[in-house]
């Protein structure tokens, strides 16, 4: 147990390192605009950072299907396939980056009809947006290589990688910003150029590492029907479940909105709670994706049920941790955040629900990453679907009595049924003799020997 330990602290350590860099590229845009001077430039940054945020996301199943798909080659030691499963990713991802290019100009007329912006701050969060939109090709291609190094094994990679874009977005936004003069013209490319060299990075990498592959790309199996049906049943799945998942944390800031600007505030800086407990904890989910995937490919169930137990053991250590963490830390870290008094009072009331954020969590995130390493992608989209209901019926049961804790409960509820139901399907993981749903159907693949 203590190799299989290392294993999962192996791939679990520079998975939540990558996680909590992601939000920093943000951060790093919001910072410099922040000293120039104008209110506008910060909210245009914010505005253009959301929007991409939520074209990007439904774009999340590029990446693990991948990993489940790769996971699960490496697993049988399928070389064809392995190399397969990136080509078929990285087609589909500029194919993608291509329809977001032609579909740019209604997109942000639709967003900006629905967002109540200033025109200045349109105009700025226009400009930031069309010129960052041309960084697609490089997004989606990079959530594909990262889907394939988690799939090999491979979380270092894509930690490399991360850190990388936020060095260089930090250097060239500041050259661009301070030296040039170039505002949010400057931050936008600055955030553009780190977004391809992140990409150059990460096929560098994949050159350095893994080039051997090259030959083993069979372009006719790779685009056969039956394995294009497979990555299209596979990431379609995981589009509906995404999704639900939009829905409901788009809503909840939408609703938090509607309970003035001092509850929506007090939303904001406790998800941020939320965040840091899902940035350690989806680590831990990646490190399923990877071993999962791969014993199901080797059709080794005792290497699944052994990796399900170690990922299991380790998130109710975080669960045990981050409660203490909240218990003793949640007022101190929103009295950091913020030096105003009324929504430090305002926050006080809710801390209770932050302390339940642990316990109603980790189910669903590690299942997730099992679920995804198995290629089980049923359960994900009936859990999700199931807690997205549960959490839209209660929220509109109880928010004329409760208030804004009806959005709390609402959304611990939501947290707790994603894992419950999967908990409840867990018999589709292939530990428990499930052929991998969208391999091939030969003997070789199938789990049950």
């Amino acid at each position: 147990m203590d190799n299989k330990n290392r294993e999962v602290l192996r791939l679990a350590i520079p998975a939540i390192v990558t996680n909590i860099t992601v939000p920093l590229l943000g951060l790093v845009d919001t910072l410099i605009t922040g000293h120039l001077g104008r209110t506008a430039y910060i909210g245009a940054v914010s505005v253009g950072a959301t929007l991409f945020n939520m074209i990007y996301w439904n774009f999340g199943f590029l990446r693990m299907g991948t990993s489940g798909q790769t996971a699960q080659a490496f697993g049988r030691q399928d070389h064809e396939e392995m190399a397969g499963a990136l080509f078929r990713s990285l087609f589909f991802a500029m194919l993608f980056s291509g329809l977001i290019w032609l579909l740019q100009w209604p997109i942000t007329t639709l967003a900006f009809r629905l967002m109540d912006t200033t025109p200045e701050v349109e105009e700025n969060a226009l400009r930031y947006f069309r010129i960052c939109i041309w960084g697609a090709p490089a997004i989606l291609g990079m959530y594909s290589l990262k889907g394939w190094y988690i799939g090999m094994q491979n979380t270092r990679f894509p930690m490399i990688v991360a850190i990388s874009i936020n060095l260089l977005n930090i250097l060239f936004s500041l050259f661009f910003v301070y030296v040039l003069g170039w505002k949010v013209e400057g931050v936008a490319y600055g955030t553009l150029i780190a977004q391809y060299m992140g990409l150059i990075c990460s096929v560098s990498l994949w050159l350095k590492r893994y080039s051997v592959y090259w030959s083993h790309l069979n372009f006719k199996r790779a685009m056969h029907r039956a394995e294009l049906m497979g990555f299209f049943r596979l990431n379609g799945g995981i589009f509906l479940r995404t999704l639900c998942l939009n829905a409901v944390m788009s809503f909840f800031t939408f609703a938090g909105a509607h309970q003035g600007e001092v509850l929506l505030a007090v939303n904001v800086l406790l998800m941020q709670l939320f965040n840091l407990f899902s940035y350690f904890t989806d680590g831990f989910a990646y490190a399923g994706e990877a071993l999962v995937g791969k014993y199901v490919g080797a059709k080794d169930r005792e290497g699944v049920r052994d990796s399900i137990k170690l990922i299991f053991v380790w998130g109710a250590r975080l669960v045990v941790l981050f409660t203490l963490l909240y218990a003793l830390g949640a007022q101190p870290f929103i009295q950091l955040l913020t030096d105003q008094e009324e929504v430090r009072n305002a926050a006080s009331s809710y801390y209770g629900w932050v302390l339940l954020i642990p316990i109603a969590g980790v189910s669903a995130f590690l299942w997730d990453g099992i679920m995804v390493g198995a290629t089980a992608i049923k359960p994900m989209i009936y859990a999700t679907l199931f807690a997205a209901i549960a959490f839209f019926l209660i929220y509109f049961s109880c928010e004329g009595w409760l208030g804004n804790h009806a959005l709390w409960l609402a959304f611990i509820v939501y947290l707790a049924i994603r894992g419950l139901v999967q908990t409840m399907m867990r018999r589709r993981v292939g530990a428990y003799c499930i052929r991998p749903r969208y391999a091939k159907r030969t003997d070789a693949n199938n789990v049950c020997g």
